[in-house]
């Protein structure tokens, strides 16, 4: 078992962070969306807010997953779990787009609006959580003693 890495807990601060913040979008968005496009403006905000969430939660927790990576060669497999996260990420945004376009409860200006909001907002939260983190420069390594040290620990003898 490995021990993990200084970045998980900001990650994880990161993903919980952005659960809170994708039901407050969620309720808010609905809100706004209903005010604005009635129940078809509300399904198009909580389209947008959950479609960002998960693509945006996917990032963390691929790097999560692929820093628990064991083998001889766990470098190549952390990326590539990664960018498969990346590849597979592209490819359902655009067929969930597709499905999308065309659909009659969709309104695009509360959807786009609803995106935006939230991609912004996970940016916000994620400096906040790397801005507040305390991550060591260096990681568990043993320096060799000074000189100065090696004196001291021989006049204690």
């Amino acid at each position: 078992m490995t021990t993990p890495a200084p970045t998980f807990p900001i990650l994880r601060t990161t993903l919980v962070w952005s659960a809170v913040l994708t039901g407050i979008l969620a309720v808010a968005g609905a809100l706004i969306g209903f005010l604005v496009g009635g129940l078809d403006g509300l399904w198009s905000a909580l389209v947008g807010v959950l479609l960002a969430a998960v693509f945006l939660g996917m990032t963390a927790g691929s790097i999560l997953i692929a820093g628990r990576a064991q083998g001889p060669d766990r470098v190549t497999l952390f990326f590539g779990i990664v960018v498969g996260a990346w590849v597979l990420k592209l490819l359902v945004f655009v067929v969930v787009l597709l499905l999308l376009r065309g659909q009659p409860w969709v309104q695009g200006g509360v959807f786009l609006a609803a995106v935006i909001v939230s991609v912004l907002a996970s940016l916000v939260v994620d400096a906040v959580v790397l801005s507040r983190a305390r991550v060591p420069y260096t990681g568990d390594v043993a320096l060799p003693a000074s000189s100065e040290e090696e004196g001291d620990e021989a006049g204690r003898s």
